[in-house]
C-alpha cells in the first residue's frame, strides 16, 4: 500500500460509518474504490445500513443540543485546528484525491489548499456571526436580529472535489453551531475516510466527536433515507440537476431546506479586443483541467467572427501538446475521467454531436490501454445544436461564432444551466455589458478569467437548471442558521404597532 494512504490512515479494508466513532464492520456491503489510471482496486470500504445510519443521526442530534451552547469563537477554534491539521497533511491528501478520482497531483493539492483556505475563513467568521439592528416605530423599543445554529446539516459530495466541497459546508456549518453528517460520492470514499480520519485527530477526546458524522452508502438507500429525514433541516447536495431535482423534492415536502449545486454550461466569449494570449490559456485550462469534470469546466466557447478562425487553429495546436496519463506523474496535464461508465458518456456524447452536424476538429477519441483515458475534443458547433444544451461531464468543448456582444450574449444565455461564465475583452463597454443585468445570467461572471478556478471568499454557485445554492465565502453562513427577530420594551407602556388601539 503507498505511503500516502497509510499516513492517511487507510488499510485494505475500512469502516464508512462515523457518529462519534468509527462503526465497527458496518453491514451495508462492501465498496470497492479503484483506481481511475488503470482499474487496480486501492481498497474496500464497508458501507453503512440503513439501521447504522439512523444510530449516526441520533449522535449527530444529541451532539448538536449541547454544541450549538458552545461559544462561536471556541466552535472556530476546533475548526483551526482542523484546517491546520489537514495543512500537515496537504501533500498525502492530494496524492489520495489523485490516486482515487483522477486528477493531477498539482490540482489534487490544490483542492487541499482550499479545504485549508475555508477553514481559514471559517475562524475568522465564528467572530462575525452578526445580525443588524433596526429602528422600531414604537418608543422606548429595541429591535434586533439574530443567528441561531440550524441543526444537523446533511452534505452530499460529488466525486470531482471529494474533499473541498465537504470543507465548504462543513467548516461554515461547524463554526454556526451545526453538526453535520457527510455523504460521499461512491467513487470517491476513501478521501471521506482519511479526511474523517484528521478531523478525528482534533475532536477525539473533546466531548464533541459527534460534530462529524460519515455516512458511506448506496444513495438509493441510505441517500434517499437522509433525503426524507426531518431530524435534519437543511441538505447541501453537489450533483447533477437530476440528483437536484429529488433532493428539492424530498426536501421541499417536508419544508426543509436545500442548497443545491448542480450542473454547469459554462461559456467563455472572446472579442476581437482580447489578450488573446491570456485566452487561450483560460480556455485550455477551464475545459482541459480535471478532464473536463469540474462544475464550472469551460464547454462553450464564443468566439467574435473576425477571430474565429485563428484563435481556434492556435487552440487546436495548444491541445496536441496536452500531456495524458498518470495523474501522480509529473509533467501530465491531464487524467483519466472517473468511471468506465463516464468514459461511455463521452463516446455516447461525440456520436450526438456527429448525428447532429457537429465537426470534431481534434480529439474524440478513447485512449487504448488500461484507465479512463480519453482524448480531449474540440467540436465546431452551432448553438441550436441539442448536444450544446447539454453538460456532458467529460473533455469536450464546443466553439462558435458570433457577431457582436448582444448576439453573444444571447447565445450565452440560451441554455438551461447558469453557474460560471467569461468574457475576454480590453473594452470596459463591453465588459460592463456583460457584467450587467443583461449580461451573463450565471451566479458567477468573470472578466479576463476563466470559468474554473472560482476563490472561496466570494458566494459560489449559481442560476437555473444549476439550483440556485450559494456556499464557501460571502454570507453564504447565513444558509446555516435561522434568523430570529427580537424586541424589547424597556418602557413602561405597550403601545401596538402601526397605531392600533385595543384598549381593555
Amino acid at each position: 500500500m503507498k505511503d500516502f494512504l497509510r499516513e492517511l490512515g487507510i488499510s485494505e479494508v475500512n469502516s464508512g460509518g462515523y457518529g462519534g466513532g468509527w462503526i465497527e464492520n458496518p453491514a451495508g456491503g462492501d465498496l470497492v474504490s479503484s483506481n481511475p489510471a488503470d482499474g487496480s482496486p486501492i481498497a474496500t470500504v464497508r458501507q453503512v445500513s440503513t439501521e447504522e445510519y439512523d444510530r449516526i443521526i441520533e449522535t449527530s442530534v444529541a451532539t448538536f443540543e449541547r454544541w450549538r451552547m458552545v461559544p462561536a469563537p471556541v466552535r472556530g477554534d476546533f475548526v483551526r485546528r482542523i484546517g491546520n491539521t489537514i495543512r500537515e497533511h496537504k501533500e498525502s491528501l492530494g496524492a489520495l484525491i489523485s490516486h482515487e478520482m483522477g486528477k493531477v497531483r498539482t490540482e489534487g493539492e490544490g483542492e487541499v489548499q482550499e479545504m485549508i483556505d475555508i477553514a481559514d475563513f471559517a475562524v475568522g467568521l465564528s467572530r462575525q456571526l452578526y445580525g443588524n439592528t433596526m429602528q422600531s416605530e414604537r418608543p422606548r423599543h429595541r429591535m434586533y436580529e439574530q443567528w441561531h445554529p440550524l441543526g444537523p446539516v446533511g452534505i452530499v459530495t460529488a466525486f470531482n472535489f471529494p474533499g473541498a466541497v465537504w470543507a465548504w459546508n462543513a467548516m461554515i456549518a461547524a463554526v454556526c453551531g451545526d453538526t453535520m453528517v457527510w455523504k460521499p460520492s461512491s467513487s470517491t470514499p476513501l478521501v471521506a475516510v482519511a479526511t474523517q480520519n484528521l478531523v478525528n485527530e482534533v475532536m477525539e477526546g473533546s466531548g464533541y466527536e459527534g460534530v462529524f458524522g460519515l455516512v458511506v452508502g448506496k444513495g438509493s438507500q441510505v441517500g434517499q433515507v437522509m433525503l426524507d429525514d426531518r431530524r435534519i433541516p437543511l441538505i447541501s447536495a453537489t450533483g447533477s440537476c437530476a440528483l437536484g431535482e429529488k433532493v428539492a423534492v424530498s426536501t421541499g415536502k417536508r419544508f426543509g431546506r436545500a442548497i443545491l449545486e448542480l450542473g454547469g454550461n459554462n461559456a467563455v466569449i472572446v472579442m476581437d479586443d482580447a489578450d488573446r494570449d491570456m485566452a487561450l490559456r483560460a480556455v485550455a485550462f477551464g475545459a482541459v483541467g480535471t478532464a473536463g469534470q469540474r462544475c464550472t469546466s469551460t464547454r462553450r466557447l464564443l468566439l467574435q467572427k473576425g477571430i474565429a478562425s485563428s484563435f481556434t487553429d492556435r487552440l487546436v495546436k495548444a491541445y496536441g501538446t496536452i500531456k495524458i496519463g498518470d495523474p501522480l506523474e509529473a509533467g501530465t496535464l491531464m487524467g483519466p475521467l472517473v468511471t468506465e461508465a463516464a468514459v461511455r458518456d463521452y463516446e455516447d456524447a461525440l456520436g450526438k454531436i456527429k448525428e447532429q452536424g457537429g465537426e470534431i476538429l481534434c480529439g474524440g477519441k478513447v485512449v487504448e490501454g488500461p484507465g479512463n483515458f480519453v482524448e480531449p475534443t474540440i467540436v465546431k458547433a452551432r448553438p441550436d445544436m441539442p448536444m450544446v444544451q447539454v453538460e456532458t461531464f467529460a473533455p469536450i468543448l464546443y466553439v462558435m461564432e458570433f457577431s457582436d456582444i448582444e448576439e453573444a450574449i444571447r447565445i450565452h444565455n440560451d441554455v438551461p444551466q447558469g453557474l460560471s461564465s467569461a468574457i475576454f475583452t480590453t473594452n470596459m463597454l463591453t465588459a460592463e455589458t456583460y457584467l450587467s443585468a443583461r449580461g451573463s445570467d450565471c451566479g458567477i461572471a468573470n472578466v479576463n478569467i476563466g470559468t474554473s478556478g472560482a476563490e472561496i471568499g466570494g458566494a459560489f454557485g449559481g442560476e437555473k437548471d444549476t439550483g440556485g445554492g450559494r456556499e464557501a465565502g460571502s454570507d453564504s453562513w447565513k444558509l446555516y442558521m435561522r434568523r430570529q427577530t427580537n424586541t424589547i420594551n424597556w418602557g413602561k407602556d405597550l403601545p401596538l404597532a402601526q397605531g392600533v388601539r385595543f384598549d381593555v
